[in-house]
């Protein structure tokens, strides 16, 4: 297992987003700062753990640690810049939101904004690093929340259920109810299920 670079650093922003591979709503980056005085216990990746289990941690996290902040990037930001760069962008503002800024980022995955920050990508880092794990876990259960709001201002889609991912249920309410505002209409599932054009 690769060596945990936050160990023996002051002041450790684990980054990590959810929602990249949605068809619907923002993308979501959150930022934790934990408290070494105050240990959490059980932080994981947050796709093995239970959505109680989730929500459990996530309350523990915003009342213990040292500081935490979310990011996002906007579905019109998507479709302008690219899921990739809207990612980076949802990072780069969850760390800006950090006070006072953080001495050094631990960030999931292989890709890391262009930032000024000194930091290290680390793949699967929400399963090894502790403080990635916790801002996995708040941006999940932010966003989910998100959706299960959305899910009643623009019923029919499901998604409380599937949070805008591409699931059979969503792509079939795609079809028949055409997207709604919070469809990413640069993904070509979206694309495909969007009225055509006069004169298309």
């Amino acid at each position: 297992m690769k060596t945990d670079p936050s160990q023996g650093r002051a002041r450790v922003a684990g980054v990590d987003e959810v929602g990249r591979g949605c068809l619907a709503g923002d993308v979501l980056a959150a930022a934790v700062v934990l408290d070494p005085a105050r240990p959490i216990s059980g932080l994981a990746d947050s796709k093995t753990l239970s959505a109680a289990r989730r929500a459990a941690l996530y309350a523990e996290i915003l009342a213990s640690a040292s500081a935490w902040a979310i990011g996002r990037a906007t579905v019109a930001e998507i479709d302008t810049h690219n899921i990739l760069q809207a990612t980076l962008l949802a990072m780069e503002r969850a760390v800006a939101a950090l006070a006072p800024a953080p001495g050094f980022v631990v960030v999931d995955g292989n890709r890391l904004p262009n930032w000024h920050h000194a930091s290290e990508a680390i793949v699967r880092g929400d399963a090894k690093i502790p403080c990635i794990s916790a801002a996995a876990i708040v941006a999940k259960v932010t966003r989910d929340r998100e959706m299960t709001a959305l899910d009643r201002e623009f019923p029919g889609y499901g998604f409380a259920r599937h949070k805008g991912y591409g699931t059979r249920e969503h792509c079939a309410a795609l079809a028949r109810l055409g997207p709604c505002i919070w469809h990413r209409m640069s993904f070509a599932p979206v694309r495909r299920a969007a009225p055509a054009s006069p004169g298309h």
